[in-house]
């Protein structure tokens, strides 16, 4: 397994910065190990899939949780809203989540399968496929 850490600066938009370091790197089955910061917008989907949210203020970043792949990444994250401190998450879209102060990121790397997408006719989502290398 392979590691990567990485700390985005003010302003940076979370997954387009993601994006890059997985085609710089050519991440085939990476995943997030950890990650800490702030927001000042995100742009989530919500449950269901329709439903789009934009929210600007601060937020902490508590967790961050997903898959990292050339052939397509999907992440969710939860936050906490600055002062009230409740909590509230979604899915990451491909832009618009942008860093407040920083965002500390580590990614892990599997060496032994790769992550594709596959139109799952069930959900209508593209699915996760993992394939043995």
């Amino acid at each position: 397994m392979k590691t990567y850490a990485v700390r985005l600066l003010p302003d940076q938009d979370l997954m387009k910065e993601l994006e890059k370091i997985v085609v710089k790197n050519n991440i085939k089955a990476g995943f997030i190990i950890s990650c800490l910061g702030s927001l000042k917008k995100a742009h989530l989907r919500m449950p269901g899939g329709k439903t789009f949210q934009h929210f600007e203020g601060l937020f902490e970043i508590l967790c961050l949780n997903g898959t990292l792949s050339v052939n397509g990444s999907h992440l969710h994250v939860a936050m906490s809203v600055f002062p009230e401190g409740n909590v509230l998450g979604g899915h990451v879209l491909e832009e618009g989540c942008i860093i407040n102060t920083t965002a500390e990121i580590v990614i892990g790397e599997l060496d032994s399968v790769e992550f594709t997408r596959k139109l799952d006719e069930r959900t209508g989502f593209n699915e996760l496929k993992v394939v043995a290398q």
